[in-house]
């Protein structure tokens, strides 16, 4: 097959039952913003591609390299140097060659988020977890325009889903970052992602967890974890349908654990239970 004989209505077919035809329509016309295309990033492009999502802003001024290979979608041998950005827009458009895709190969900035984020729908968090004075950026101008904003952290093997609303706590007013020097404020994001921590009942070599050095493992599992539930909770947006639990609520689903929890932090990282916890994560932690 080639792209001029694809058929949109044809590949997405299978789609259909879960999603109405006129639903589909509506994800087809749909701009999602994805910063970030490495570990989680990709794959929320993928799986937003293959839902049906018809138009995208990407982000990323990274290369793949070897280190990436056990986690993002794009990294393998044959992509090794290329820009994240590049390979991620062909592979979504092998999937969908009517996409339409405006790429940020400078990554998302200061100077150009105003572009970022014209005419978007919904914003996709793919960030790397310690690029925080970019998050906080992007966050606050999602927050002003009402855009609804999807983070999934990717959690050892599983994934913790925030998301803010025009109706939710802000992303500062949840996690409390400013003021504070870099290595805190790894810290209470972490935190505040995932207030549970119920994957460091698992972990291995904490030593490997080094959030002054801007350091932490990783696992595929996770990543692909937090697509699948980034890519429901677009769906669930875009179409006004099902729950949408915004901030202060995080829901937590640790695969290795087989276990699902739910929190509820009113106040965010000012809350006491939150600020007991950062107390201990930080003894652990440093």
């Amino acid at each position: 097959m080639t792209a001029s004989s694809f058929d949109y209505g044809t590949a997405l077919t299978r789609n259909l039952g879960w999603v109405t035809a006129d639903e589909q329509a509506r994800l087809r016309a749909t701009r999602v913003a994805i910063a970030g295309m490495g570990g989680v990033g990709g794959s929320h492009l993928l799986t937003l591609a293959r839902l049906g999502i018809g138009h995208f802003h990407l982000a990323d001024f990274d290369h793949f390299e070897l280190h990436n290979m056990n986690r993002q979608a794009g990294a393998t041998v044959s992509q090794l140097g290329r820009a994240k950005v590049d390979v991620m827009a062909e592979m979504a458009r092998d999937i969908n060659p009517e996409l339409h895709l405006t790429t940020f190969p400078e990554g998302v900035t200061e100077g150009n988020v105003d572009a970022f984020l014209d005419g978007v729908d919904v914003y996709v968090d793919g960030l790397d977890f310690f690029a925080l004075d970019i998050r906080q950026t992007v966050f606050a101008e999602c927050r002003a325009r009402g855009i609804p904003a999807v983070t999934a952290a990717p959690l050892g093997m599983g994934t913790a889903l925030l998301v803010f609303t025009s109706g939710s706590p802000s992303f500062e007013d949840y996690f409390q970052l400013d003021g504070h020097p870099p290595g805190e404020q790894a810290l209470r994001f972490a935190m505040g992602l995932a207030p549970t921590s119920q994957q460091f009942t698992y972990l291995a070599e904490a030593g490997h967890v080094d959030l002054p050095n801007q350091r932490g493992p990783s696992t595929a599992m996770a990543c692909e974890l937090c697509a699948g539930v980034v890519g429901t909770e677009v769906l669930k947006l875009v179409l006004n349908r099902g729950r949408i639990r915004a901030v202060p609520w995080v829901t937590h689903f640790d695969a290795y654990l087989g276990r699902l929890r739910k929190t509820w932090r009113p106040g965010g990282n000012r809350n006491p239970l939150q600020r007991l916890l950062l107390a201990l994560a930080r003894r652990r932690f440093g």
